[in-house]
């Protein structure tokens, strides 16, 4: 190899070590909030079925 190849390998390599960082200290961040696994949900219910509105046209 000559030091053109070696150098583009270590740079290859740096960059992926900063992008591994980045990407890990991106997904720290996201789950660093609180898990809410104690079951209470905000929804309480469902609605009824959903049915489509109707237009009629105007006649007279």
């Amino acid at each position: 190899m000559s030091t053109d190849e070696t150098s583009d390998a270590s740079a290859s390599d740096d960059m992926k070590r900063k992008f591994k960082e980045a990407l890990e200290k991106k997904n720290g961040h996201q789950r660093s909030g609180q898990a809410h696994l104690d079951g209470h949900s905000a929804v309480q219910g469902t609605h009824g079925a959903v049915t489509k509105r109707e237009f009629r046209r105007k006649s007279g």
